[in-house]
């Protein structure tokens, strides 16, 4: 009888934090790995030679997000703070004596602007790139700045809000004086922006419709529209038509991850359930119940085919979004897991990165340093990073993995 196969270990461990990890993620280009813990701390890693770029105290709280925005860093955290950092480049190896993040002579971000927001819902920001070459542009999305039940989208770099207490509409908030329908929902713990092709009354061509999925502190989830083309702002959630609103967990939402091609979502909670949502098309959420309840994070594979969900007990349990088939448990971290985040696919790595002026130009060629860290990537060193699975958990450290391929699971 054949032996079945040892189980996977950590190709990496980073020990750069002395707090618990609260957030991960990853470049566009995978060559950056981003961490933040729960002291304010945040950590910018080279997967390459894995020694931190730059380390600095970002906030006084902990780090709820933090995401690469072309040539800016945008970190969040429970301090209500939102704040937009230059991304410092890394220093070549002759520059460089060690790997300690602790180090005094690393290069330190720039704060360029800062924005005060609401935090009580330990509910992260979501970003919606709209970029063109070198113009940075995009919509934030954020919980309400009095109202915790409701949501709010910015423009940046402007921080002029567009869209004001989405949510809201048809009845009271909860800081009302006056009786009438409130809030059965709770707080919003988790929210996400996006965009989705339209057919225009006017044109032929294709213009977008902002869609915004909210989910809240009683198990529910949330998709709106907004409807009202002709007005480019909203107040009091004006013109925020409710796609569906549906609920599947007998618990608070933990978290919710939506696929990179926006066409359905993940919800897990302190229960054993996970809830698929089909943001294309009005069918009807499956909850799928799992053996393990407790759950803190979940991921999505940039195909959509595979996701990672990190439990309370310290495990990350790899299943399929279709099926949710386990796929394997990856064992490490002996306390919880509070963040997992998977590497962007091949394709998506090599896309040019929207307000990224410091792409190679056809022609020009690099010196490459003594650990290569100066020259481009081989596919094959493309395809390995593309494989990475970084799990963040209470122990400060961050373990990272190198997945086989599940196609034939």
């Amino acid at each position: 009888m054949t032996a079945p196969p040892p189980p996977p270990s950590p190709t990496h461990i980073l020990r750069t934090h002395t707090s618990p990890i609260s957030a991960l993620s990853f470049s566009p280009d995978n060559e950056r790995l981003y961490s933040g813990d729960s002291a304010g701390h945040v950590v910018v890693t080279s997967t390459r030679s894995l020694r931190a770029i730059t380390s600095w105290n970002a906030h006084t709280d902990s780090v709820l997000g933090v995401e690469e925005w072309g040539q800016r860093v945008i970190t969040h955290a429970r301090d209500n703070k939102l704040h937009v950092w230059t991304r410092v480049e890394e220093l070549p190896p002759s520059a460089r004596l060690g790997g300690s993040a602790a180090q005094a002579d690393l290069p330190r971000p720039t704060l360029c602007y800062s924005m005060d927001v609401n935090a009580l819902n330990y509910c992260r920001f979501s970003l919606l790139n709209l970029s063109r070459g070198n113009d940075a542009a995009a919509l934030i999305a954020l919980p309400n700045l009095v109202d915790s039940s409701v949501a709010d989208v910015w423009s940046l770099p402007a921080r002029e809000r567009i869209h004001a207490a989405i949510g809201q509409a048809g009845r009271k908030s909860i800081f009302s004086s006056e009786p009438g329908e409130r809030s059965q929902t709770g707080i919003i713990m988790s929210l996400h922006l996006f965009s989705v092709a339209r057919s225009s009354s006017s044109s032929s061509q294709l213009d977008d419709e902002l869609r915004l999925l909210c989910a809240y502190e009683n198990g529910g989830v949330t998709l709106r529209r907004y409807v009202r083309t002709e007005k480019e702002k909203s107040v009091e959630g004006a013109g925020w038509d409710v796609v569906w609103d549906v609920k599947v967990h007998v618990d608070t939402i933990m978290a919710m991850r939506v696929s990179r091609k926006n066409d359905f979502a993940l919800t897990v909670s302190a229960d054993h359930i996970v809830g698929r949502y089909d943001l294309m098309e009005t069918k009807e959420p499956i909850a799928h119940k799992t053996k393990h309840p407790g759950n803190a994070a979940i991921a999505i594979r940039d195909d959509g085919r595979v996701c990672a969900i990190a439990g309370w007990d310290g495990r990350v349990r790899l299943y399929s979004t279709r099926s949710l088939k386990p796929l394997g448990t990856l064992k490490y971290h002996k306390t919880g897991c509070q963040a997992v985040e998977f590497a962007r696919s091949i394709s998506t790595a090599t896309e040019e990165i929207p307000g990224d002026d410091h792409h190679k130009e056809e022609g020009d060629e690099e010196e490459e340093d003594d650990d290569g860290s100066g020259a481009e990537m081989s596919l094959e060193e493309k395809a390995d990073r593309a494989r990475w699975l970084v799990a963040g958990g209470k122990d400060t450290r961050v373990s990272i993995w190198s997945l086989m391929s599940f196609e034939k699971s």
